[in-house]
């Protein structure tokens, strides 16, 4: 046991796809690790976030997937506490940014060596997003998707809801604004990555980093479904930016605008309509990963 105990709060979401059946082997390393846990009310997580602190804790770790941890990103950056990642969800994609294991039980033996590092928040119209957030295509199958499918389907679910959205997907006029430069687009997808990983395997960019200070930003040019389909290979790698038909950049700061309302889907789910301003917060919250090689 270290010589200096750890007191953690332990959010875990039990409805997420693996949240049911936290494996008990991942909480006992975790104490025996000299970690003492506090388990909190994962529908309270930002409130028992910030009275962590008043109450000894030295860190937080959350049980949960993406969409946990993306409510949990105001508390934890308030409150400069590192985050431990068990991950429990469908996707998982912050995890797999950091390089955390998917198994419970390795993730958390990353949490009691101790080793954490700050990562940026990407943040949009003041909701903040660890991996991405998107308008167009994902968007709608955020909506498309319900928490029983993902549950039941895992990422096989994503694929299931997106060829259903295929069958109706339109491309739509979007107005683009960064560093001082204006593009009126047609698309049937923008997206605003922070982190690497998004959407159950996707790749933001080839070069996108969770604290590289950058957003990463791609509106998909395409007109038909089957083009769609053909860029998913690229998609999976971070290498869309090559296609004829996609526009990439990356940046600071941009603002997005539809001619209609449409919806912004950040790391998976729905939180506001365009018109839409994002930046990037540096730094903004510290995560256990493993120590650079």
């Amino acid at each position: 046991m270290p010589e200096t105990a750890r007191k953690a709060l332990l959010v875990v979401n039990r409805q997420a796809r693996n949240g049911s059946r936290v494996p008990e082997a991942a909480l006992n390393r975790l104490r025996a690790g000299g970690i003492e846990l506090m388990e909190a009310d994962p529908l309270e997580v930002a409130v028992s976030i910030d009275k962590a602190r008043e109450a000894g804790c030295d860190c937080v770790i959350i049980g949960g997937g993406d969409g946990t941890l993306n409510r949990a990103a105001p508390a934890l950056a308030r409150t400069d506490l590192p985050l431990g990642i068990l991950p429990l969800g469908t996707a998982n994609d912050l995890a797999r940014s950091l390089g955390i294991p998917a198994v419970p039980v390795e993730a958390a033996a990353i949490i009691v060596e101790g080793h954490h590092r700050p990562i940026d928040l990407g943040e949009v119209n003041g909701v903040p997003f660890f991996n991405v957030a998107s308008i167009g295509f994902s968007a709608d199958l955020a909506r498309e998707l319900t928490a029983d499918a993902k549950k039941r389907f895992g990422t096989l679910g994503y694929a299931l809801a997106g060829l259903r959205i295929l069958a109706r997907m339109r491309p739509f006029t979007v107005t683009i604004e960064h560093d001082d430069k204006r593009k009126v687009l047609r698309t049937v997808q923008v997206s605003v990555g922070n982190g690497r990983h998004y959407g159950g395997g996707l790749t933001v960019d080839l070069d996108a980093r969770p604290d590289d200070g950058l957003l990463h930003v791609y509106s998909l040019g395409v007109q038909h479904w089957w083009q769609l389909l053909a860029l998913v290979p690229a998609l999976k790698q971070g290498t869309q930016g090559r296609w004829r038909d996609v526009m990439t950049f990356a940046t600071t700061a941009c603002t997005v605008e539809t001619r209609r309302p449409r919806s912004i889907n950040t790391d998976g789910e729905l939180t506001g309509k365009t018109p839409a301003s994002f930046h990037v917060v540096p730094g903004a919250v510290s995560v256990y990963t493993r120590p650079p090689s």
